[in-house]
């Protein structure tokens, strides 16, 4: 590993809870646009490895996803003689985190996203203790980007006990979809590539699968023109809301009703009862109506909570299509429908369905 670490001359690595695979691509764009050579690797909705051609190539797996597929990701680079790597982290746990970082990737410079409340299972139950999570990957004489807004004691304790330089980005200028540009800009200007070809590789950049994407489809009898939104990816309400108060601002319905589609995994118990506490709180308060997908449809806590409004009604059909279409049925008008909760399972599938009845919309 040390071997084969030692040949790639620029090692970048990105954690954080969201924007992963996002910040990822863009960084690895921004560099070869400048004229690096560079392999990339997502690990997000679609893992895929970015060749320095520019062509994706999934990455394989035979069983469930381990950290020691970063080892292959090493001997990868080096063979192809690339001189930069940059990769989303696979890490949840901190001891994963700290092996992944310290003794797999040795990354010369650590990314930090952002700091959300999700995983809580594994990384804590609060921010401060989930950054604590996080700054298990700083390792000694690396240097850490991480947001003004998102730069919590707890790495700034950890970069001073192992010797690591934090460095701070302003991303609040501008919007949400916004952030992880100007922290991708950040770590290219820092490793000396202009401003005006950083931005050019960045805005240049393939869209994650996971990204947030708009399509417009003509659904129900008679068809109606509808916008459908994927925000699966955001995962937990935190991050949601977000998206969803710039998204009023660019896809303002005018009088148009809000619908949304909640999609919950079994494995993701944790991110099912943030988000009943989400309706519980008003989350969904401006939405007409709200469909629950997935996994958790038939839970006692879902049906308790159907009364207030907006009703959250189960739907535990499996299709994407017969989805889409008992919602059109349901729905008048012509609404702004917004796909939440897990790209995971049914999440993923819907997004293919849209992509496949619907025009692009611009964000």
């Amino acid at each position: 590993m040390r071997r084969n670490s030692r040949r790639i001359p620029l090692r970048v690595a990105i954690t954080g809870t969201r924007g992963k695979s996002t910040v990822t691509r863009m960084i690895a764009a921004a560099l070869k646009e400048a004229g690096f050579s560079v392999l990339a690797k997502t690990t997000g909705s679609n893992p895929v490895f970015i060749l320095p051609d520019g062509r994706e190539e999934g990455v394989v797996r035979r069983g469930l996803p381990t950290i020691l597929e970063q080892k292959r990701l090493i001997q990868k680079a080096a063979n192809l003689g690339v001189r930069a790597l940059v990769t989303e982290m696979m890490s949840i746990q901190p001891e994963c985190l700290a092996v992944e970082s310290r003794r797999l990737l040795q990354p010369q410079y650590l990314v930090v996203t952002n700091v959300r409340l999700d995983h809580r299972e594994e990384m804590g139950q609060s921010k401060a203790e989930i950054a604590r999570s996080l700054s298990a990957a700083i390792q000694s004489g690396t240097t850490v980007f991480v947001p003004e807004s998102e730069c919590y004691p707890e790495f700034e304790l950890t970069a001073g006990r192992v010797g690591a330089k934090i460095t701070l980005v302003n991303t609040a200028a501008g919007s949400f979809f916004d952030e992880d540009s100007r922290l991708a800009a950040a770590v290219a200007s820092h490793l000396g590539i202009s401003t005006s070809v950083a931005h050019r590789g960045i805005s240049a950049a393939t869209a994650d699968f996971g990204s947030l994407k708009a399509w417009e489809a003509e659904l129900g009898v008679p068809p109606a023109t509808w916008t459908l939104v994927s925000a699966f990816a955001a995962n937990e309400p935190e991050s949601s809301r977000l998206i969803l108060t710039d998204l009023e601002k660019r896809l303002t319905p005018n009088g148009r009703p809000l619908v949304g589609i909640l999609n919950f995994r079994a494995d993701r118990g944790d991110r099912t009862r943030q988000w009943l506490d989400a309706h519980g709180q008003g989350f969904f308060s401006g939405f007409r109506s709200v469909y629950v997908v997935g996994a958790h449809v038939h839970s006692l806590n879902i049906r308790r909570r159907a009364g207030r409004p907006p009703s959250l009604t189960p739907l535990p059909d499996r299709t994407p299509s017969v989805i889409m279409e008992k919602i059109a049925a349901a729905e008048s008008a012509s609404p702004l429908l917004i796909g939440l909760g897990n790209i995971g399972g049914i999440g993923e599938a819907l997004v293919e369905h849209w992509q496949r009845i619907g025009r692009p919309h611009a964000l």
